[in-house]
C-alpha cells in the first residue's frame, strides 16, 4: 500500500497525475485542508495518518509525501509506521521563516511550479489554497518548528528535490536532512517544488522504492 501525503495549502488532488502509475494508493486529506477534518486545535497530523493505517489494518505502509507531506512521512517513519519513504522537497530541513512569511502573503502557482502545468492543476491548487485553514497552522509552525528525531528513521528513504524550488530552495532548505538522514538523494533540473505536478511520470518512477 502506498500512502501519498500532500503539502501545506495543497490537497489530495495533487496526486491525480501520478496515481494511474502507482497502483493501490491512499491519498488522504490532511486536517485543515480541502476535504480534511477541521483543525480543532490539534496539529498532530501524523496521528491522523496512523489512525487511517489502523482502520485499514496496516501496521506499516510505503509513504510518498510532498513538502509538509514529506515531513509527515518522515515523522511516521520515526514512529515505525513506514516501510519506506519518498519525500519530494520535505519541509523541516531548515529554518523556514522566509517560506512561512511568503505563505502568509499568499502562495501562487508560480511559487509551486517551475514548468507549465495542465489548467486543471492550477484550478485544483487555487481551490486548495482557498479551503486551507492556514493561519493557525502557520502560527503553530512558528511556535513549535518541525520536531523530528532523525536517528529514529531507519527505513529506506529517498529525497527528491527540484533545483528550481522557490518555496524551499535547495540545498539550503535540506541542510538538516543532509546532515542527519541516511537517504538516497535525487536532484531534478528545471523542476520546482512539486514534481508530481510538473513531471508526473518521473515522479511516479521515483515514488517506487
Amino acid at each position: 500500500m502506498i500512502v501519498c501525503l500532500h503539502g501545506f495549502m495543497d490537497s489530495w488532488r495533487t496526486w491525480d497525475l501520478v496515481r494511474p502509475y502507482l497502483g493501490d494508493v491512499l491519498t488522504p486529506a490532511l486536517p485543515g485542508h480541502l476535504g480534511g477534518r477541521p483543525l480543532r486545535g490539534n496539529f498532530d497530523f501524523a496521528s491522523d495518518i496512523e489512525a487511517l493505517l489502523d482502520e485499514a489494518g496496516l501496521e506499516t505502509a510505503h509513504f510518498v509525501g510532498n513538502s509538509l507531506g514529506g515531513y509527515l512521512a518522515l515523522v511516521l517513519a520515526a514512529r515505525g509506521r513506514a516501510k519506506s519513504v519518498v519525500a519530494f522537497a520535505p519541509a523541516g530541513g531548515a529554518d523556514h521563516t522566509e517560506t512561512l512569511e511568503l505563505q502568509e502573503r499568499g502562495v501562487t502557482l508560480g511559487h509551486v511550479t517551475a514548468r507549465p502545468v495542465p489548467p486543471q492543476v492550477a484550478l485544483n491548487l487555487a481551490a486548495a489554497v482557498r479551503a486551507c485553514d492556514a493561519a493557525p497552522m502557520l502560527a503553530n509552525a512558528r511556535e513549535h518548528g518541525w520536531p523530528l528525531d532523525l536517528s529514529q528513521v531507519t527505513c529506506p528513504v529517498r529525497i527528491v528535490w527540484g533545483l528550481e524550488d522557490r518555496l524551499l530552495p535547495y540545498p539550503r532548505s535540506a541542510e538538516k536532512y543532509r546532515r542527519g538522514l541516511h537517504a538516497e538523494w535525487v536532484e531534478l533540473d528545471g523542476v520546482g517544488h512539486a514534481p508530481q505536478l510538473e513531471v508526473p511520470l518521473e515522479a511516479a518512477q521515483f515514488a517506487r522504492m
